[in-house]
């Protein structure tokens, strides 16, 4: 799949616009539709496409199917707050591997872009230090992503005021459209170590109900995105399964 990967993430930037532009209907009901199927699993909501999509990554990749949950099922303690519902989830044969976040913004951007960033940070801090507190035990430090599927339109690409009240703001806020803004806070939050990826994708809904998407920095790009998570996932049931050859060779 991860040959073909832009024409599956076309797809879910489709099942994206057709959900928020209430066509997903038709979609769902086709028998041809991979979107469609995919979101009827998934309850259908807007980013269930890039949630069936990593999902099926990782089953190709050699992760049971059953061990990777979404929403209700993808919920984890935390450190701050008892508990939270994840986008997904994997967890395989005891330990927590990986844990993303799939948001989009398509309007007002100034209010949703605020509360996007405090949503993102305030979650996974509360996520690693969960981690770092043995809460999921004997898990080994797993994979966080966050993929963010942006409009890009005139609204977006506003420059808006920054308020400096008593002191001034970062220079790289100055002058900043709202994907400007988005972007800097997927790279910090890879550059920070608050994500081990993140992914960043652009459209708008005349050309993302074509499929259309694009990519502003090659550091957020999703097949990258896509690569990381696989590998990681991957490389730790490869260790489980060879420990678990060994076990059942030392009982013999």
């Amino acid at each position: 799949m991860l040959t073909d990967l832009e024409s599956e993430v076309e797809d879910a930037v489709q099942w994206y616009w057709e959900t928020l532009s209430g066509q997903a209907a038709d979609q769902r009901d086709s028998e041809d539709s991979t979107r469609g199927r995919r979101a009827e699993v998934l309850g259908g909501k807007q980013m269930d496409g890039f949630a069936g999509l990593v999902e099926d990554l990782l089953v190709e990749s050699g992760v049971p199917r059953d061990s990777v949950e979404h929403d209700y099922y993808a919920t984890l303690p935390g450190f701050y707050r008892h508990e939270k519902e994840w986008d997904t989830a994997v967890v395989h044969e005891g330990e927590l591997l990986a844990v993303i976040e799939y948001k989009s913004l398509a309007s007002s951007f100034g209010n949703n872009l605020n509360n996007r960033a405090e949503e993102a940070i305030g979650s996974f801090t509360d996520l690693i230090e969960a981690y770092e507190d043995g809460v999921f035990a004997p898990s080994p430090q797993p994979f966080i992503g966050y993929l963010m599927l942006m409009a890009d339109n005139e609204e977006s690409r506003n420059v808006p005021s920054v308020r400096e009240v008593n002191f001034p703001v970062d220079d790289e806020f100055q002058n900043a459209t709202y994907v400007d803004r988005m972007e800097l806070l997927c790279l910090r939050m890879v550059r920070q170590r608050v994500v081990n990826e993140a992914a960043f994708l652009l459209s708008d809904e005349q050309r993302g109900l074509e499929g259309e998407y694009w990519e502003s920095n090659e550091e957020l790009r999703f097949r990258r995105f896509a690569r990381s998570l696989v590998s990681h996932v991957q490389g730790h049931i490869d260790i489980q399964n060879a420990q678990d050859d060994l076990d059942g060779y030392g009982e013999e």
